[in-house]
């Protein structure tokens, strides 16, 4: 195997720091997957004619639904046998750790009480429009997962093999955020298409369908070729991502045929 004709990656995950204070790949990923789903989120509203005040408030329970979801998501399904025994490390979310899983439920429960609070309309309405921009948040929060060198697959002799050096690593390793990236940009553009472009976005249920598929299911596969994030995955015949994965694809296949099956509906200006 000749070194040489890989990906040798070896990138800061910091940007820049002042003292204590740093400014990381990641976070920045994360805040541009934000913006562009706020900038996103406008334009639907726009086009249906949506009090945007519904939308600031919005932002706010995403965001905390987010990031809390994806850290205890993290935190029960990943690391328990650690977090248990440090209850404190738990809110030290700059220490990494957050999981899509975790997020996508708490996106799920956020959008519920933001619906019976805010919206008074069913949940699926707003996840219908709410899921186009998270996937567009996914594909940006897998590169910052590459910029720290984190979350990657097993060893492969394909000419676009990284070598994690950062790591520690001295073979070419899968660059699954990459893959991952890709499968939530593709599924993205496939969801933007379907809102913009048809009237399937007033069968309720049918994008957030479409997401659940589109991610899970690549996300079920990909994970065939990431090493195991924690040690009780070893000789599992599902890691733990996997199994996470498949109520979320079934769900998704329920609610496409569903919405099908239903009538479209239109509301009329907020």
């Amino acid at each position: 195997m000749d070194l040489l004709a890989f990906i040798h990656w070896n990138v800061n995950p910091e940007i820049f720091s002042l003292g204590p204070f740093s400014v990381r790949w990641y976070g920045l990923l994360f805040a541009i997957g934000f913006l562009a789903g706020y900038y996103q989120g406008e334009w639907m509203f726009k086009f249906e004619n949506i009090d945007l005040k519904w939308l600031e408030s919005l932002f706010i329970y995403l965001i905390v639904a987010t990031i809390i979801g994806a850290r205890l998501g993290h935190v029960l399904f990943y690391g328990w046998d650690y977090y248990s025994q440090h209850p404190g490390e738990i809110l030290k979310v700059w220490h990494g750790g957050l999981a899509s899983h975790g997020g996508a439920m708490g996106i799920v429960v956020a959008i519920y009480f933001w619906s019976k609070k805010v919206s008074k309309r069913p949940v699926v309405w707003i996840l219908d429009r709410v899921v186009v921009t998270v996937a567009l948040v996914a594909a940006l929060i897998r590169f910052g997962n590459l910029m720290n060198s984190e979350i990657y697959g097993i060893q492969t002799d394909l000419p676009w093999g990284f070598i994690f050096e950062r790591n520690g690593e001295v073979v070419p390793k899968h660059p699954t955020q990459i893959y991952e990236s890709l499968s939530y940009l593709v599924t993205f553009g496939v969801m933007l298409y379907t809102y913009w472009k048809t009237e399937l976005r007033n069968r309720q249920g049918f994008i957030l369908g479409v997401f659940f598929v589109m991610v899970f299911a690549s996300r079920f596969f990909i994970e065939f070729i990431k090493e195991d994030q924690e040690a009780f995955e070893a000789g599992m015949a599902l890691n733990m991502g996997q199994w996470l994965s498949i109520p979320f694809v079934l769900a998704g296949i329920y609610l496409i045929v569903r919405a099908l099956k239903k009538p479209p509906i239109i509301y009329h200006k907020s």
